[in-house]
């Protein structure tokens, strides 16, 4: 089902195409956008997790399938970016589809018409929390959300901004950070844990999306301690990470140096340090590491345990366009620095992509 064009306003709830769509206000005065999207069905039975109190409720019935990228800097791709996402769409796919849109969608930036191509490849969520939303200001960024709204595409990544998408009986709450101002802040892992701590009471699956860690072809290892760029402070990134996870999330999904990164399981939880760039239309070099990247697909069962994972590999091909990579050099990518940064802890992923302990 695809949702054509939808204007929110708070305290609505509004029925479009099947989605049941609601507005509220967070305890900490920003927006939380709510979608019920079509339940899934039930095929294998968990523990659920316990409450603070040792309670333990009812597992929701479902699984989430989730796709996951990295940065997606569209320009002014040709033809309205009607095509730009056109070989990898079938894989953008899911009940949860969650890309960090660079840069705006505004009279000075990208077209705010392009929301549509976003809507239209099959994402749900962007997160907004990098480098590039601030780009022309306070109203850069309010065009952007106000784009966003209109197609019905939701958004995360602001201060305090927990956003929840309902899949079946399943809440998904999805919390974007970064290290810029404007943004929740990858930086402050303490306060950065209290925030996903009040999305993991409000919701079942947590989802953590930072754009963190220092960029360049040269950055693909994962380094204990704070990354610097151009002298600024990106983050600890195993540390936020580890933080994400303490604190309740059930994935986390990195973005940001612009090449692929290792992954790891801390705590039964997968974390993707960095998906490289989807797309990144006339965005600069686009030789060696910085062309590879993959599209992260998962299903998590009800209470957020993994159920099942798969890397899908993708490259940067002519101005930046996304291109399914036949050479599938992600696999192998991602699986020796998981193997190098982690040790016992990185994931492995097998010859055709399926991600295991």
């Amino acid at each position: 089902m695809r949702v054509i064009a939808l204007l929110v306003r708070a305290g609505a709830v509004v029925v479009v195409a099947g989605f049941l769509f609601s507005l509220v206000v967070d305890g900490g005065g920003e927006p939380v956008v709510t979608v019920q999207s079509e339940p899934v069905p039930l095929e294998t039975t968990v523990p659920p997790k316990p409450t603070a109190a040792g309670a333990e409720p009812k597992t929701p019935s479902g699984v989430v399938t989730i796709a996951a990228t990295g940065d997606i800097v569209m320009g002014s791709a040709p033809n309205g970016g009607r095509s730009l996402f056109s070989d990898v769409q079938a894989d953008l796919a899911g009940d949860v589809v969650l890309g960090n849109l660079e840069g705006t969608l505004s009279s000075e930036g990208t077209p705010p018409a392009y929301a549509a191509r976003l809507l239209d490849a099959g994402f749900t969520v962007v997160n907004l929390a990098n480098d590039h939303t601030y780009d022309f200001g306070t109203t850069g960024l309010q065009q952007t959300i106000s784009a966003l709204d209109t197609v019905g595409l939701l958004h995360t990544g602001r201060p305090s901004e927990v956003t929840i998408q309902r899949v079946g009986q399943i809440r998904v709450a999805l919390v974007g950070f970064s290290s810029d101002p404007w943004a929740a802040s990858v930086t402050d892992v303490a306060r950065a844990k209290r925030l996903v701590r009040q999305a993991s009471r409000r919701a079942d699956v947590v989802i953590v999306s930072m754009h963190a860690g220092a960029e360049g072809a040269d950055r693909q290892h994962v380094r204990p301690g704070t990354e610097r760029y151009r002298g600024e402070n990106r983050g600890d990134v195993v540390r936020f990470a580890h933080g994400a996870v303490d604190a309740g999330a059930d994935l986390v999904v990195g973005h940001g140096p612009r090449v692929l990164r290792g992954m790891e399981w801390y705590r039964g939880r997968l974390i993707a340090y960095s998906l490289g760039s989807l797309a990144a239309y006339e965005a600069g070099s686009l030789e060696g590491p910085l062309s590879t990247s993959a599209i992260l697909r998962v299903i998590l069962r009800g209470d957020g345990t993994f159920e099942t994972g798969r890397l899908v590999p993708t490259r940067l091909v002519g101005a930046g366009v996304p291109a399914l990579d036949r050479t599938e050099a992600a696999h192998g990518v991602v699986r020796e620095l998981s193997h190098d940064d982690f040790g016992a802890r990185g994931v492995n992923v097998t010859p055709d992509g399926v991600i295991t302990r």
